[in-house]
């Protein structure tokens, strides 16, 4: 069984639950005991009383009357003292009697085929009776409601140690090597040893982590100097004047992908790193500049594949953001466009707070495009290149720069992707 509700929340419940069983079996138990008490009592004072009655010979010589609040009759009485139609069938023995809004305990005995009966209004007793039902009832209510805070303080207390684990556990500073342990702030109790075990899967994941930073930085550095050698040898091949059209196409094509590979390169290697000053690391390019940038190198694979590259701009301000995952993300996003577009147009808007880039290809399917942002994942399979980690990328320079990117479909084809950039630098 899953339960909805918090820790806290199921500690207060389990409190009221238990109160509530302990204070009603109290209440049943109350209640119970006056309805015996008022059986085995009242009874054996009306039986005393009827038996005193019994005594005189006949109502003119009687000594002893009934009480004031006392009705008696027997058959053959006289007067008042004729038994009643409603009170012949009663059996001996002790009786509830309702008369209009009145209830009588009636005692009822046969002596020598003659029925005798006794009536006591009962209507102090059923007083006394509702004072202490309402006094049952607001015990009840008022340890209830007493459990429930104490249910509260309680879980407060015990909660506590459990909830300054958790921020600490969510805090970003615990994943940094010289981030202090966690168990020495706990006493050895199981908080203990699950701040024990949080500080072992926190260690693990520090390891992974700066492994991941390692590798990153040094597949990223070394990745440089072959890159400068084929961005230089393709420089040096396009001075040859004896370079057909189609080598030179060749060339061309085998330069923009080393310029594309180096900026890839470059993010990685700023994406590695924990803790960085983008503005030292990184030039600071507005958005008007970066897609002047991207403009110029995808237009002609655009118009090449006979398809229309649409730039419309608006009023754009002065902002300036980090050109390195910028370029990225705005390429990534053409280069997607590219790929998955036959016919049509390539559209890129840059307004005050973003872009959008929209194309007129495929699409992507509804059921994919809350995936398609994960690595590995393509929009569809009939596509041959790529392996899925040009929209996880975009993903996660969003993620880390603070941007959101949303994806939506087109009418009657196609995507639009939405990139807002926070307002930084």
């Amino acid at each position: 069984m899953e339960f909805k509700q918090s820790l806290a929340q199921r500690i207060i419940i389990a409190f009221a639950l238990m109160s509530a069983l302990v204070a009603g079996a109290f209440a049943v138990g109350i209640v119970a005991t006056v309805h015996l008490v008022e059986e085995k009592l009242i009874s054996a004072g009306l039986g005393g009383d009827l038996q005193r009655l019994l005594l005189m010979d006949n109502v003119s010589d009687w000594n002893h009357r009934p009480e004031p609040d006392q009705l008696f009759y027997y058959s053959g009485g006289r007067g008042d003292y004729a038994l009643p139609k409603d009170l012949r069938h009663l059996a001996p023995g002790f009786h509830e009697v309702f008369r209009g809004d009145l209830s009588y305990h009636a005692m009822v005995e046969i002596v020598d085929d003659r029925r005798y009966v006794l009536l006591q209004d009962q209507s102090d007793f059923e007083e006394r009776e509702r004072v202490l039902f309402a006094v049952v009832l607001v015990g009840f209510v008022l340890s209830l409601a007493l459990a429930v805070f104490l249910g509260w303080v309680l879980a407060r207390r015990v909660m506590a140690p459990v909830v300054r684990l958790a921020r600490q556990v969510r805090h970003r500073d615990q994943l940094l090597g010289l981030a202090p342990p966690l168990a020495p702030d706990y006493a050895a109790d199981e908080v203990g040893e699950l701040a024990v075990a949080f500080d072992a899967t926190l260690g693990r994941l520090r390891d992974a982590l700066t492994r991941e930073r390692l590798f990153t930085s040094d597949v990223s550095h070394e990745l440089r100097t072959p890159l400068m050698v084929l961005a230089t040898s393709c420089e040096l091949l396009l001075e040859n004047p004896a370079l057909d059209a189609r080598a030179r196409a060749q060339v061309e094509r085998i330069a923009r992908a080393c310029v594309e590979m180096r900026e890839l390169v470059q993010t990685f290697l700023m994406l590695a790193r924990a803790q960085r000053n983008e503005s030292e690391i990184s030039a600071q390019l507005s958005l008007d500049q970066v897609a002047d940038n991207l403009i110029s190198l995808w237009r002609g694979p655009i118009e090449h594949k006979g398809l229309v590259l649409e730039v419309v701009r608006g009023e754009l301000p002065a902002t300036r953001y980090n050109a390195t995952f910028l370029l990225a993300v705005m390429g990534n996003l053409l280069r997607n466009a590219l790929h998955y577009t036959d016919t049509g147009f390539i559209r890129l808007t840059l307004e005050p707070t973003g872009f959008t880039v929209e194309d007129t290809g495929i699409g992507i399917p509804e059921e994919k495009r809350l995936a398609v942002f994960q690595p590995f994942v393509r929009a569809t399979e009939r596509r041959g290149e790529g392996l899925g980690l040009g929209l996880s990328l975009v993903q996660r320079i969003c993620d880390d720069q603070g941007w959101q990117v949303e994806l939506t479909a087109r009418d009657p084809n196609g995507c639009c992707f939405q990139v807002t950039l926070a307002t930084s630098g």
